[in-house]
């Protein structure tokens, strides 16, 4: 292998040589989750000292919000699911600071609710215990082991990394984007599948590339039989848009910079941006309501977020004050690029949760 090879190079690499070019889906599943090399299991990536910093890492105020809007659904679903007791359930709780913060606003609040955590990760499953402690939260492998009971999912830049299949658009149809190796066999190279899928039909130029979420729309669905059936609601912040289009949204970010996402597999993050449209269709397939998306900037705004950055402001020392500005600017920067506009919020709910706080009514 070359400079640039990883513990897990070697085994992608008998994989392929084994049975051939591997599906992105199949390599961001081995890059982030291998039990032994993969990204999430072998670190923690979040804030600074990472790769990346989520907006819970940004500002308390975040989670703080994200509380206050959860402990006003909460009364909702026990009217929809009268006699059952709740579970609050986040999907990804990275370090747990979404959590920590939102469970002051629940408290404050009164809310009675079970806490229950979706993570795969042994190095955040210990971080997250220590930090939620207080709480007793429950861990899952996955939404399939969650209980039969009223639910409010939280979904902060979890999708993203959900393994996902991209086609690329030639003169012979859609073909598969397959990762393999280059012709040394040393270094990892991506490729197409000769033959054209035949069950896509979309019509784009040629170059277009197609990504198919299959991995999120499955949880999506899943979410929502159990919702439509029990009660309750996902909400999901994540970068991505709510038109459907084409275009390559892989990507690889280590050390807070954009990276080859092939060139050290199992070291960097792997992301796609969400399609907002897809997992919308996909709730209302299985009897939701679909909420959004709004853009996290209007979310967050129409949660008060102005005014909690205020009150904090009046107990600060002007250091402080001026962090919680920035914080506040930062979760609400309206450019294109900015986290307020290309961060998206999407509520997915029973049909008689309705309105819901700071979102609009079903489309």
């Amino acid at each position: 292998m070359d400079a640039e090879a990883t513990p897990l190079l070697p085994i992608l690499a008998r994989e392929i040589r084994a049975d051939g070019p591997i599906g992105l889906d199949r390599y961001m599943a081995l890059c982030l989750g291998h039990p032994l090399h993969g990204y999430y299991a072998t670190r923690d990536p979040f804030g600074r000292g990472g790769d990346f910093v989520t907006a819970p890492e940004i500002s308390q105020m975040f989670g703080e919000l994200i509380g206050a809007w959860a402990a006003a659904l909460l009364p909702m679903m026990s009217a929809v699911a009268p006699g059952q007791w709740p579970c609050l359930v986040e999907l990804g709780p990275g370090r747990g600071t979404l959590m920590a913060d939102a469970l002051r606003a629940l408290r404050a609040a009164g809310a009675t609710f079970d806490l229950h955590l979706v993570e795969t990760s042994p190095v955040l499953r210990r971080i997250q215990a220590e930090r939620l402690a207080g709480a007793a939260p429950a861990f899952h492998d996955s939404v399939a082991s969650l209980p039969d009971a009223p639910l409010l999912v939280i979904a902060n830049e979890f999708f993203d990394a959900l393994p996902a299949r991209q086609f690329v658009r030639t003169d012979r149809g859609w073909c598969e984007r397959r990762v393999g190796l280059t012709a040394e066999g040393d270094a990892l190279a991506f490729g197409l599948d000769p033959e054209p899928d035949p069950h896509l039909t979309a019509q784009a130029p040629e170059g277009a590339v197609l990504t198919l979420p299959s991995q999120g729309l499955s949880i999506m669905r899943d979410l929502g039989r159990r919702l439509v059936a029990k009660g309750g609601a996902v909400l999901v912040i994540d970068y991505g848009g709510d038109r459907p289009g084409f275009g390559d949204t892989f990507q690889a970010v280590t050390g807070h910079r954009f990276a080859d996402p092939l060139s050290r597999p199992g070291e960097a993050d792997l992301t796609l941006h969400v399609d907002f449209g897809a997992l919308a269709r996909a709730a209302r397939a299985e009897g939701m309501a679909a909420h959004g998306p709004v853009t996290q900037r209007d979310f967050l705004l129409a949660l008060g977020l102005a005014a909690r950055a205020e009150r904090l402001k009046a107990h600060a020392t002007p250091d402080q004050a001026r962090a919680i500005e920035a914080a506040a600017l930062r979760l609400t920067d309206p450019d294109p690029r900015g986290m307020g506009a290309l961060f998206k919020v999407l509520c997915a709910s029973h049909p008689a949760l309705s309105p819901l706080p700071a979102l609009p009514p079903p489309a």
